[in-house]
C-alpha cells in the first residue's frame, strides 16, 4: 500500500492517494474544490491534480473518503464521483451535522438531512473493500459528530481529530463539537493502536515555519504531541481544548465549505436567473438592527 500526499497551502489542507501499485486499486482521502471568496468563484486545479496522477498511474479508484464535512474547504468528491463513477463516503452521523446547519443556512424544506446525498454512510466497525484495499471505520467525534479516521494497513487517516506531533488536535468549538468526545477519540481509540501505526493527518500549519510534514506514527504522538499525549488527563485537555478554542478566529472559508460540504460537495442549486448563490448569515453572535446596531 502507498500514500501519495497532495497539499492545499491556501487552507493548508492534505488529500491523499492510497493505493496497491499492483492491483492498481485505489482511494482518495479528502479531495479539495478551490475557491476564491472575493471573486467567488471556484476552481478545479486542485483535485484536477489528484485526477491527473490518477491517470498517470493507471489506477481505480473505487472510493472518494470524506473524514468529515468539512469548514475550511469545499470538498472536491463531485468532481472524482462525476469522472470515476467512485462512490463518496462520510460518517453516518452526517446527519447531525445536517440537522445542525439546515436552520443556520436556511436552507429550503426539502433540503434532506438524512445523509442521502452522500453514497454511503459509514459508522464503527465497518470494512470497505477497494479491490486489494481493506479499510475500516473508527469514529472519531470532536471536531465535529460525523468525523471518522479511515484505517488502511498500517496506516491511519485522522482529518482533524489528531495533527501532527508536534501541533495537537483539532478544534472542538464548531456545532456539535465537543472536546470531551476528542479527547476519548484520540486518548481512548487512536492511541491504543500500535505505535509503529502510521498517522497521516489533514492539515499541517507548519509550526514555528518548519518544512510541510503529513506522517507521523501514533508512537510519536503519544509522546510529544503537545495537546493531547499518553498521559494526558480528560479534565487536562478539555481544559486546555476550550481555552484556547475562545482565542481562534473561524476559518476563513467557513461558511461557504461547510454549507456545501454538508451536501455531499453539491454546489448550491442555480436560481431562476441561472446563477447559484452561498448563503452568509450576518451577526450570529451578535443580533443587530437594519442599521448594524446591536440589540
Amino acid at each position: 500500500m502507498q500514500v501519495h500526499p497532495f497539499f492545499d497551502p491556501t487552507t493548508s489542507t492534505l488529500t491523499y492517494v492510497v493505493f496497491d501499485a499492483q492491483s492498481k486499486d485505489a482511494v482518495v482521502v479528502d479531495p479539495v474544490l478551490d475557491y476564491d471568496p472575493l471573486s467567488s468563484s471556484t476552481s478545479t486545479a486542485s483535485v484536477d491534480k489528484v485526477a491527473e496522477f490518477l491517470d498517470e498511474h493507471q489506477l481505480k479508484l473505487h472510493y472518494v473518503l470524506e473524514t468529515h464535512a468539512h469548514a475550511d474547504h469545499i470538498s472536491g468528491s463531485q468532481l472524482l464521483r462525476k469522472r470515476y463513477q467512485a462512490p463518496v463516503v462520510i460518517g453516518r452521523h452526517i446527519t447531525a451535522v445536517q440537522d445542525l446547519f439546515k436552520n443556520l443556512f436556511d436552507l429550503p424544506p426539502d433540503f434532506p438531512t438524512d445523509g442521502s446525498q452522500f453514497d454511503r454512510l459509514v459508522k464503527e466497525g465497518d470494512l470497505l473493500k477497494a479491490g486489494t484495499l481493506s479499510i475500516s471505520v473508527i469514529e472519531t467525534p470532536g471536531h465535529t459528530p460525523a468525523c471518522v479516521t479511515y484505517q488502511i494497513d498500517d496506516a491511519v487517516f485522522t482529518g482533524d481529530a489528531l495533527f501532527m506531533d508536534d501541533y495537537g488536535t483539532g478544534r472542538c468549538d464548531f456545532p456539535g463539537g465537543s472536546a470531551e468526545a476528542m479527547y476519548s477519540s484520540v486518548h481512548d481509540k487512536l492511541y491504543q493502536l500500535p505505535d509503529d501505526t502510521r498517522v497521516f493527518v489533514g492539515h499541517d500549519y507548519m509550526p514555528e515555519g518548519r518544512d510541510l510534514r503529513y506522517q507521523t506514527t501514533i508512537g510519536l504522538s503519544k509522546r510529544c504531541n503537545p495537546q493531547l499525549r499518553g498521559h494526558t488527563t480528560t479534565a487536562e485537555f478539555i481544559s486546555f481544548r476550550n481555552e484556547r478554542d475562545a482565542r481562534l478566529k473561524a476559518p476563513r472559508l467557513l461558511y461557504p465549505s461547510v454549507q456545501v460540504n454538508i451536501n455531499a460537495g453539491q454546489l448550491p442549486k442555480p436560481h431562476d436567473n441561472g446563477r447559484r448563490y452561498l448563503t452568509v448569515p450576518i451577526n450570529l453572535k451578535q443580533p443587530t438592527d437594519d442599521s448594524g446596531t446591536p440589540l
